[in-house]
């Protein structure tokens, strides 16, 4: 069996994972009242002071606690927590086609899922169609060795596992499909201001270096070049950016919160991503990305535009993009004429500046 990692997103540095007693303790404070340290502690049958302890530092999860004497602690901003049943309602009949399995914390949905698929479904192996969501990564992974970061609840940070009767020679251009599915869901939420940049990027505006980064792909696959292949997607949105979280990040980003007018519940939302993940997956199986290519370029924001791909080697290439191949390889207008570029460790860059007389 062979694995490949196809693409991803970003960030760096955060707090240590969460322990299990504190997610106890933060959905007893889901309701946004005052609840008394005694009362919790009493309920919970530890003291006081571990019920101190567990819920010092939650800002640093992007929460807002307050202890006020007499009355106790109360969350500002109490998460929105996934529940799978809540999910499932919301698709329906389409709940069907999915197995969705929530964590509090994990090291990485796509890790975990990536070990859950090695084996076909008849010797144990997850079944496509497997969901699994994390409200806390502690080693959430990106593009060329950076982190994912988020808070807890302001973020979405999931994992899908899809099977393909094909080989991996046949899913050439999928993390773009992937793209296609996440702006159909925007586009319904009303988003009118998303792109998407080659590779792996939804950017939330288009910035002077196109770089205002709203969610990110991650595409795995296993499997043999004549099949059958396994492809774990793993999708990391950002909600919102409370202070604490955005001075993790090193890059510009943006989050649903600063492009809706109306943010949907987090259960709701993302139910719609999945809805639109198994039509686009469907496309794709049944036509490959070819079907999806002219789709995917009409989001592009940097489509016929200047631009400078950094390779692996530290070498650079300037050119005018000029959209995709039907493979997802990015069109590249050089001096020296067209070039092809494929998904790997290219970093690309918006600016006029590089590209050659």
């Amino acid at each position: 069996m062979k694995t490949a990692s196809v693409n991803s997103h970003h960030l760096s540095g955060q707090p240590g994972a969460p322990r299990p007693l504190t997610f106890t303790l933060l959905r007893l404070l889901a309701d946004g009242e005052f609840h008394s340290g005694e009362a919790l502690a009493r309920q919970l049958g530890i003291s006081r002071a571990s019920v101190s302890n567990v819920l010092r530092g939650m800002e640093d999860y992007g929460l807002t606690l307050y202890s006020v004497r007499g009355r106790g602690y109360c969350l500002g901003n109490p998460p929105q927590w996934l529940d799978a049943a809540r999910i499932a309602s919301h698709l329906g009949e389409q709940g069907r086609r999915f197995r969705i399995e929530i964590l509090d914390s994990a090291p990485s949905s796509n890790t975990l899922l990536l070990q859950r698929a090695r084996q076909d479904v008849a010797n144990g192996g997850a079944p496509g169609g497997s969901v699994l969501a994390v409200e806390w990564q502690s080693g959430g992974r990106g593009r060329m060795g950076r982190a994912w970061h988020s808070g807890l609840g302001n973020a979405l940070t999931f994992s899908l596992l899809w099977r393909f009767g094909c080989g991996l020679s046949g899913l050439s251009g999928l993390s773009l499909a992937t793209g296609v599915a996440l702006m159909r869901a925007l586009r319904g939420l009303g988003v009118a201001g998303a792109r998407l940049k080659w590779p792996n990027d939804v950017l939330g505006a288009h910035g002077p270096e196109g770089s205002t980064k709203l969610a990110g792909i991650l595409t795995e696959v296993q499997g043999d070049m004549l099949g059958p292949s396994a492809v774990v997607i793993g999708i990391g949105l950002n909600l919102s950016l409370p202070q604490p979280v955005l001075r993790q990040i090193g890059q510009p980003v943006t989050s649903l919160a600063e492009v809706t007018s109306e943010m949907p519940e987090r259960n709701h939302l993302l139910a719609i991503l999945l809805r639109e993940l198994h039509g686009v997956l469907g496309e794709f199986t049944a036509h490959g990305f070819a079907a999806l290519r002219a789709e995917w370029e009409s989001h592009h924001a940097l489509q016929n535009q200047p631009v400078r791909l950094l390779l692996p080697d530290g070498s650079s290439v300037a050119g005018i993009a000029r959209g995709v191949t039907e493979d997802g390889a990015l069109k590249l207008e050089t001096v020296h004429g067209m070039q092809f570029f494929n998904a790997g460790e290219i970093s690309l860059r918006s600016g006029a500046e590089h590209v050659a007389a």
